[in-house]
């Protein structure tokens, strides 16, 4: 499968590519920063803006045919109950999470329908289903994402394509272990457990 890792620099960008290159998937990593870009496994590397909406949609030309879309852009801002949620971090937050899965997937989505094995899968919060006030900002943004990916999956029913959301709770890699030793992070994803569960989404497709 021919499968695009929009914000493949994150640790579990990383994780994730190098798992799909283990299976046999071609990985087309993107992302904003060349350097990173270049540490990332992959078959191909593309810097991109992709909150720019023209940027995305001349990667489309170069990218060409697709089967499976990961969306890994984010981040997180937050705290300080509902006084603390400000414009900034909104805006913010909501280009990452919001805005470059909206420009990705309406580039993209026709492209992976008419594969037989086509997937867009994105990763949400936990926080969704329990809101609080210090969280408001994210949590109202990957809900809209997650709306969105349902509108997507509502253009592709007729076609062989569907769409995936794994929610968790906090991702921690094996640097984040190593740069706070003293920190508990029970309830947190590992990114190479996460990125296996990925790996197997796409794989199951592509097998059938």
């Amino acid at each position: 499968m021919r499968i695009l890792i929009a914000g493949a620099t994150s640790a579990l960008g990383h994780a994730t590519a190098s798992a799909l290159l283990e299976s046999g998937h071609h990985v087309i990593a993107v992302g904003s920063n060349a350097d990173r870009l270049g540490m990332v496994d992959a078959s191909e590397r593309f810097e991109c803006d992709l909150t720019d909406p023209d940027a995305v949609g001349q990667l489309g030309e170069e990218v060409g045919e697709l089967d499976g879309l990961l969306h890994l852009v984010g981040g997180w801002r937050g705290g300080g109950g509902l006084a603390g949620q400000s414009d900034e971090d909104w805006a913010w937050l909501e280009a990452r999470v919001v805005r470059t899965l909206r420009n990705t997937t309406r580039t993209f989505a026709d492209a992976i329908g008419r594969s037989e094995a086509g997937v867009i899968a994105i990763v949400s919060t936990t926080g969704v289903e329990r809101p609080t006030a210090g969280n408001a900002n994210y949590v109202a943004l990957k809900a809209a994402a997650e709306a969105w990916l349902a509108a997507v999956a509502h253009q592709l029913r007729a076609t062989p394509a569907r769409t995936v959301v794994k929610r968790v709770k906090a991702l921690v890699s094996d640097a984040d272990r190593a740069a706070q030793p003293d920190r508990d992070f029970a309830g947190h994803t590992d990114v190479t457990a996460l990125a296996a569960e990925l790996t197997a989404e796409f794989s199951q497709r592509s097998s059938r």
